[in-house]
């Protein structure tokens, strides 16, 4: 007999860990994909890529299913329905956005000052928002108006720009006393099967690269809110994102520990050239100072951060239990 080609033994492996009994057969698809692309250990068996078409209609698939689809689609069948129609869109969308928590992250500088500091931490931005946004994409821009455009521009934080920043400058716009808004180009963000379609399979191999890869980032960049040492390297990081004013978008993408759905949505954000480009800078800036996890003196390296790490954690906790009567007898 001829030898069973390892890569089928090792593709079937994988599929069995994620199919079970009752789970639909695309989900366990994009586990095993997801599963493809995280790191190795030295020595493991590389887990091989499921086929690419199987791939793509897992995403698909699971995409139709998403929030954010479901909304545009109501909203753009809203559009020719009437008043009542538009009226129900903004109810719906004010229930499923405020199911899913509506609120953003606050920026981890912000939550290590008011922990040092024994003051609550601030509420991150209100994402209520960005229903205007998801009803200018079904009723058009211009139906939903400058002012509640940029309340949801401003809810994300793009640009460092603030609610009062995108007012002025959609205002003008409107006024046709500033640049214009291409606003065709929200139609074209608001495609998220589109871009699936079209992508080869490298181009998804790429975006669940990047999405790996901003993953870790942004836990680091996260982590700074719990009290991790700061060094050179890591607040070059922070200080990289931040000029980008990446933060809000990552906090709005990243999961690190997604669900298929969770999944599927982040990897189809990372098609886009704007995260690719940031985890190019990111990877670049890391290369430039790679010991990150050394703090500057210690010669016991990743160890010694470690240690520093949990000894700060221990002496947080418990003066904060001192401050709260926990240390009484």
């Amino acid at each position: 007999m001829d030898a069973v080609d390892p890569v089928v033994i090792e593709s079937a492996a994988a599929l069995a860990r994620h199919l079970r009994q009752g789970r639909n057969r695309l989900l366990a698809v994009l586990d095993w994909f997801a599963e493809a692309g995280m790191p190795q250990q030295p020595g493991a068996v590389q887990v091989p890529e499921p086929p690419v078409d199987a791939v793509r209609e897992a995403l698909v698939w699971v995409l139709r299913g998403t929030v954010s689809h479901q909304l545009i689609e109501v909203a753009r069948s809203a559009a020719t329905a009437g008043d009542e129609a538009q009226d129900a869109l903004y109810a719906l969308a004010r229930r499923m956005i405020g199911s899913r928590g509506h609120r953003g992250v606050t920026h981890p500088a912000l939550v290590r000052a008011a922990l040092l500091a024994d003051e609550d931490v601030p509420e991150g931005p209100e994402f209520q928002g960005m229903v205007h946004l998801v009803a200018a994409i079904g009723l058009g821009a211009q139906e939903v108006g400058a002012d509640a455009l940029a309340e949801a521009f401003g809810a994300y934080g793009m640009f460092g720009l603030t609610v009062e920043d995108w007012a002025r400058m959609l205002g003008a716009a409107e006024r046709g006393e500033g640049p214009p808004v291409d606003w065709g180009l929200l139609q074209q963000h608001a495609d998220v099967l589109g871009p699936v379609r079209r992508a080869s399979g490298e181009e998804l191999m790429r975006a669940r690269t990047v999405l790996v890869g901003l993953r870790g980032f942004y836990a680091m960049y996260m982590m700074h809110a719990l009290f991790m040492p700061d060094t050179p390297g890591l607040a070059a990081l922070r200080d990289l994102i931040d000029s980008w004013c990446m933060g809000p978008l990552l906090a709005h993408m990243i999961s690190l520990n997604p669900s298929p759905r969770q999944f599927a949505e982040s990897l189809t954000a990372c098609l886009a050239p704007l995260f690719d480009q940031l985890y190019e800078a990111l990877t670049t800036q890391l290369a430039q100072d790679p010991y990150i996890f050394r703090i500057p003196g210690d010669e016991t390296g990743a160890a010694g951060f470690m240690d520093t790490w949990m000894s700060t954690l221990r002496e947080q906790a418990a003066a904060a239990g001192e401050r709260h009567g926990g240390g009484e007898a």
